[in-house]
């Protein structure tokens, strides 16, 4: 920077005292907030002498089972940071009308919703689903861990250091205004000359790297750690969605990559891959999201396809009808997955014929998701259907999605897309199936498996409270958005003139509020059960689960299964039962673990230090990081003695006194 000494510029590079947002009162406020809860949660964890607790059996660890719940904690501070955006716009769109602006200037309006749609899919909605398959799907498929248990401490942590540049540029500097897809030329340099989409193409590189070694290690799990007798036409439905979901993370994911790649190549040294001119071509940009981008939505709503298909039986006392179809149908979905996604962009011109090919292959993938519905309405038929939490859950999803995915039918019709497809609809029908499908599910998975992880359950009351406040408030938040839609009201404007809309944005402000009120329901709902564990506590198989994870004790040991059990039929857990299998008196073993590493986290946070670094040009501590990461990895792979041991006196001394129930008549592998 010219007004400083070259040193200066040399140390900091673009980093100054400008960068902090001091002119933007609500930025100033927020900081100012959480500040005061962060040195509160710092100062209970002080005082209560749990730094070293956390170190040693959370942070450093590589169990399976507490890094799903540190995904599952990290996803919920997340939705509280992306709900708060979603406020901010509501609230904005509610009061911005002729000559009033509203409180959020264009800038920084952009801003807000280009990190509510990026921290909800990749924060939230991706962190969500890891959390639940990291926790469930080794206990599933009768596995002590995942294949690569360092690779899955690995890939939290970078989830983590993706949130803190995240975090970061809400404070130091600015955030992307492209939209959560970054899309040029508005993230080119020309037009976005700051930090913020530097932020964003960091954030997400390091969090995609993530995501991507987490579905390497899943892939590898399923195939190579099976019980035995575990076919894989004898998976639990989860085990295949997490599979399928899987196999879709990997190959997607370097596009993301890749694509990311590219950009930052534009904006640091000038190419121009993704400029109108100098032989750049926008629509590669277009076409690359795009093409990672649809297969993430079936990422997202997969795994939470299996979720249900694990809830609907519990709660309907029978097994899941139509277990193949269900199969076949899974699979049909993530190839699908892969033709249709330029029906993100029919309106640019690809020609009728492609416009063609890709309305039918969008048509086509809704006959695969419909056999689903269909069989979990056949699962519930002259069932014996409990309406739990998590079934309330479940029921709300089949009635939200659906209607989601009849909109979606809509848009799939070219022409009409051609009138709908930049309007308010496009917003409602995305929320109506990620809200509907993904969100409803996660709500749906924490009650049913919150006693499975920690032995006692949540309260009835509150988890009912939460479900009626999101399900009333969705439709009374986007309901509106589809009149609009149809009206032709445009998507990401921050102020109308016509004075006759107000009215239908009031409401959906007046929605938005009302799932405020469902998530603080939901925290009551934490709140109260831990406050009543006591009395909330259950037994290792509280609702009657029909999958391998229900034989353990509830929460599982750090071993999952002193003996790895023999599985002969689909429903695993209701054949030990129905077979009277005892609990083992002897024959236990010394079961090897591996060890608590700092590793994931010391490479994750010199990651961090290096995305920073790049984001504001510090040249020489981006080197310095870069190299420091590729030191620590070399190290790490040196450390040989990974392993410990839990001795066979301790693994006797914990089933005996749990009531851990074990298959011992018809066989087991110690």
């Amino acid at each position: 920077m010219p007004d400083r000494p070259a040193i200066w510029n040399f140390l900091l590079g673009r980093l100054s005292l400008s960068a902090l947002p001091l002119d933007n009162s609500i930025v100033v406020w927020t900081f100012v907030v959480v500040a005061i809860v962060g040195a509160g949660v710092v100062g209970a964890i002080t005082y209560h002498r749990k730094w070293g607790y956390l170190w040693n059996e959370w942070f450093t660890s590589v169990d399976h089972k507490k890094l799903g719940i540190m995904y599952i904690v990290l996803a919920t501070v997340m939705l509280l940071r992306g709900f708060a955006d979603a406020l901010l716009m509501r609230s904005q769109q509610a009061i911005a009308f002729g000559a009033n602006m509203g409180y959020l200037p264009p800038h920084h309006y952009d801003q807000i919703f280009t990190a509510h749609g990026a921290i909800m899919i990749f924060f939230v909605a991706m962190a969500y689903i890891a959390g639940f398959m990291n926790y469930v799907m080794p206990l599933q498929i009768g596995a002590r861990d995942v294949a690569f248990p360092f690779l899955n401490n690995f890939s939290f942590w970078l989830t983590a250091s993706g949130v803190v540049l995240f975090m970061a540029s809400l404070f130091i500097g600015d955030f992307s205004n492209a939209g959560w897809l970054g899309m040029p030329p508005v993230s080119e340099l020309n037009q976005s000359p700051g930090p913020g989409v530097d932020y964003y193409i960091w954030g997400l590189q390091l969090a995609g790297l993530g995501t991507l070694l987490t579905g390497i290690n899943f892939v590898v799990t399923v195939l190579k750690m099976r019980a035995p007798g575990m076919t894989l036409m004898k998976m639990p439905m989860f085990t295949w969605t997490t599979l399928c979901t899987s196999g879709l993370i990997v190959v997607t994911f370097p596009i993301l990559t890749a694509t990311l790649l590219l950009l930052s190549l534009d904006r640091y040294i000038g190419t121009h891959f993704f400029t109108n001119g100098f032989g750049g071509n926008v629509m590669m940009y277009v076409n690359l999201i795009w093409i990672w981008g649809h297969p993430e939505v079936y990422i997202l709503i997969l795994p939470m396809f299996g979720l249900y298909s694990e809830i609907v039986p519990t709660f309907s006392g029978k097994r899941l009808f139509g277990y193949s179809s269900m199969v076949y149908a899974t699979a049909s979905i993530m190839l699908l997955s892969y033709l249709v996604w330029l029906h993100h962009f029919f309106t640019m011109g690809s020609g009728a014929d492609v416009n063609s090919f890709f309305a039918l292959t969008t048509m086509m993938i809704s006959i695969p998701t419909g056999v689903k519905i269909f069989n979990w309405l056949f699962t519930m038929y002259r069932g014996r259907v409990r309406f739990t939490v998590p079934m309330m859950w479940t029921m709300g999803f089949l009635f939200t999605f659906t209607l989601g995915g009849m909109t979606g039918v809509m848009l799939s019709v070219a022409p009409a897309d051609f009138l709908l497809h930049n309007s308010l609809f496009l917003v409602a029908h995305f929320h109506n199936v990620i809200i509907g499908g993904v969100v409803f599910g996660v709500f749906a998975g924490i009650n049913y498996w919150f006693p499975k992880a920690f032995g006692f359950r949540l309260d009835e009351f509150w988890g009912k409270l939460s479900f009626w406040f999101w399900q009333v408030g969705f439709w009374v938040a986007f309901g509106p958005l589809y009149v609009l839609g149809l009206m032709g009201v445009t998507r990401r404007l921050s102020h109308f003139t016509d004075p006759s809309l107000q009215i239908w944005f009031v409401i959906a402000a007046f929605g938005a509020l009302l799932i405020l009120l469902g998530i603080l329901s939901f925290l009551m709902q934490l709140f109260v059960s831990i406050r009543r564990r006591d009395a909330l506590a259950v037994g290792n198989d509280p609702w009657g689960g029909r999958t391998l994870e229900w034989s353990t004790s509830s929460p599982p040991p750090p071993y999952n299964y002193a003996f790895i059990p023999r599985v002969y039929e689909r429903d695993a857990w209701t054949d030990m039962n129905k077979h009277g299998y005892q609990r083992p008196q002897e024959g236990f073993n010394d079961i090897h673990m591996p060890r608590n590493t700092a590793a994931g986290m010391v490479l994750a946070g010199l990651g961090t230090v290096f995305g920073f670094a790049m984001v504001w040009y510090i040249w020489w501590l981006a080197a310095l990081a870069f190299v420091a990461m590729i030191a620590a990895g070399i190290i790490h792979t040196f450390n040989y003695d990974r392993d410990t041991h839990i001795a066979a006196r301790d693994v006797a001394e914990f089933e005996l006194h749990t009531g851990h129930w074990e298959p011992k008549a018809r066989g087991a592998t110690a």
